[in-house]
């Protein structure tokens, strides 16, 4: 997307300091995704196998124990089609937690492609798991299925969505919670 789509800041948590008035720009969203350590690089090669990511660039912490047999991943960038995205090491001092530790994920990454079913069968031969067989979804996202990785993260992969495409965009600027009808 060529231009920053514009985020009015009076429509988030009931306004900003600055009384809400001033569009805020943004160029992107790169997820940081926290895999317990040393499994980062692994994730890394299985975001390559899976879904075709390319490595932008890598970056390790030092050595820190004795006990560990190589330094940690800092991060590595990877470019998955347009999108980007990031992979750690999860640390003690980061303040951030793996899904292994949480128990859980609380995110989604949604990836959209035409071939779908191959996008499925390309990530279970990596290592994903199937998590919601591909169907019709009856919200207009098209086809759709789900796969785990096996870092715990939860990948919905669709066909393009026609809804939205020909859809126009609502300009929800002027609206606040108490104009919403649901």
């Amino acid at each position: 997307m060529a231009a920053a789509q514009e985020v009015v800041a009076g429509c988030q948590n009931g306004g900003s300091e600055n009384g809400g008035s001033k569009a805020v720009g943004f160029n992107g969203l790169k997820p940081f995704l926290i895999v317990p350590a040393p499994m980062a690089c692994d994730a890394v090669k299985f975001y390559k196998d899976a879904f075709g990511a390319e490595e932008l660039e890598r970056s390790v912490h030092p050595k820190r124990k004795a006990d560990q047999d190589l330094p940690l991943l800092a991060y590595a960038h990877l470019k998955l089609g347009p999108a980007e995205l990031f992979v750690s090491d999860e640390t003690e001092d980061a303040g951030v937690k793996s899904n292994a530790t949480l128990g859980g994920t609380s995110l989604i990454m949604w990836l959209e492609t035409e071939d779908m079913e191959g996008a499925i069968a390309k990530a279970v031969k990596a290592g994903a798991t199937v998590e919601a067989e591909v169907s019709d979804t009856p919200c207009g996202a098209g086809r759709y299925g789900k796969v785990k990785d096996p870092f715990g993260y939860i990948w919905a992969i669709s066909t393009p969505c026609p809804v939205a495409a020909a859809t126009p965009a609502v300009d929800v600027s002027g609206i606040g919670h108490e104009d919403v009808q649901a």
